[in-house]
């Protein structure tokens, strides 16, 4: 005979085993959709799309330059590598093995055989795919390769599983990068992402970013390369530019609260640009609320992302924000990865941070906050120029979708926390 804690328990193991198939089926219906849009793109190149060439403004006691296009990038970046004397710091997401990868790596090794002190950070498991050879480096560059599993023992600790997702160069403590863009020859010409040039006290900040990931993960061992990176002298203060570095390891998690904050003060526009759309549901609110309250909210994606399972998924919030007012935008025949808002004309993010729940809070990342009209206008006119390579999607067609489609974001919706 049952008692009722007996059938409670037997009925808690069959929802328990349940729950898990589903996952599973869920699981594996995204790997299989990943396999399948892999191979479709293999061959296919991205169709020219329309850029705006770098454009610098003052601000402050310093400058920025706005990059749209990964060969006016790479040409700046490696012209500040070439012409560094003291020192270099580089930190990238993804590092390709290919002629681009090869470049940067040859001019940060030439830097140090000229004497200047060069330290470099890449991600282990952004990386795997990478030859092996291509990853062994010059004895005179201090390299650290952040692990692809960080937690040791503590696997427990879910503090320690975000990967370094940072994109980060400071050269000489007088030029520092920040943004979107990884090293690699497709991101050189195939993918539209953004990225900034910051002089002035503003590249203090970015070196303090770099050193205190340096000295938060490199090996307790003796080596040279792997001794604490000191700060030489203190900063200055830029109060119109703020840099947010989310540190899953201390639980700083400050960009999220950022944007949030910034949406919530909104009283004309909105304008948002992001390679992946998986936010939680407090971050739609915040969008749904200032579009109600009149603010111009426009938010810009991939028409097809590198990653067709986070598509399907950010497709589920369409339907809140549509009939809120938001107005959705999505770039056509390339990849569109950059990171980017501005705020009623005056307020500014680049950084490597998406809108989905790894990059607010679960990796390393790092946003550049900025309060000036001039870059709040270079922005807006960024956004303009991608406008017009996008198609809008508009409610009338978004409600006309097919039912299998429909039936695929719900399916997929419970993935939301795993992006």
């Amino acid at each position: 005979m049952f008692t009722s804690s007996s059938v409670a328990a037997r009925a808690l193991r069959v929802v328990r085993k349940t729950l898990l198939r589903l996952l599973a089926i869920q699981l594996a219906v995204a790997a299989i959709m990943s396999l399948v849009d892999s191979y479709r793109r293999r061959g296919k190149k991205p169709k020219p799309f329309p850029v705006t060439p770098p454009s610098t403004v003052e601000v402050g006691d310093g400058t920025v330059t706005t990059y749209t296009f990964g060969k006016d990038l790479y040409a700046d970046m490696l012209a500040a590598i070439e012409g560094a004397q003291r020192q270099i710091l580089f930190e990238t997401y993804i590092w390709k093995g290919d002629e681009t990868g090869e470049r940067f790596k040859a001019a940060l090794a030439a830097a140090a055989d000229r004497g200047v002190e060069v330290y470099c950070i890449y991600d282990g498991f952004a990386n795997l795919v990478v030859s092996p050879v291509f990853k062994h480096f010059p004895d005179n560059l201090k390299v650290l390769r952040y692990p692809v599993y960080a937690a040791g023992w503590r696997f427990f600790d879910l503090a320690r599983y975000g990967r370094d997702h940072r994109k980060i160069l400071v050269v000489d403590e007088t030029v520092g990068f920040v943004g979107g863009y990884n090293i690699g020859s497709a991101y050189e010409t195939e993918w539209r992402d953004t990225h900034m040039r910051i002089t002035g006290p503003a590249v203090w900040d970015l070196k303090r970013a770099f050193a205190d990931f340096w000295n938060l993960n490199r090996r307790r061992r003796l080596r040279a390369s792997e001794r604490p990176l000191l700060l030489e002298t203190a900063s200055t203060w830029e109060p119109r530019i703020r840099v947010q570095r989310n540190v899953p390891r201390l639980w700083m998690f400050p960009i999220r609260s950022m944007y949030i904050e910034a949406i919530n003060r909104a009283s004309r526009n909105v304008w948002l640009t992001t390679a992946y759309f998986t936010p939680d549901q407090d971050f739609v609110d915040a969008m749904r609320h200032a579009a109600q309250r009149g603010v111009d909210v426009r938010l810009l994606l991939p028409l097809k992302s590198n990653h067709i399972v986070a598509d399907w998924i950010s497709r589920g919030y369409f339907t809140q924000l549509l009939d809120a007012g938001v107005r959705v935008f999505r770039y056509k025949d390339a990849m569109v990865h950059a990171k980017t808002a501005t705020v009623d004309g005056t307020w500014v993010t680049v950084g490597t941070a998406n809108i989905d729940r790894l990059s607010l809070t679960g990796n390393y990342e790092i946003n550049v906050e900025v309060i000036d009209e001039s870059l709040a206008k270079q922005l807006e006119d960024v956004f303009a120029t991608d406008e017009t390579n996008c198609l809008e999607l508009t409610s009338l067609e978004w409600e006309a979708r097919d039912l299998h489609r429909k039936f695929t974001e719900y399916f997929l919706a419970p993935l939301r926390p795993l992006l």
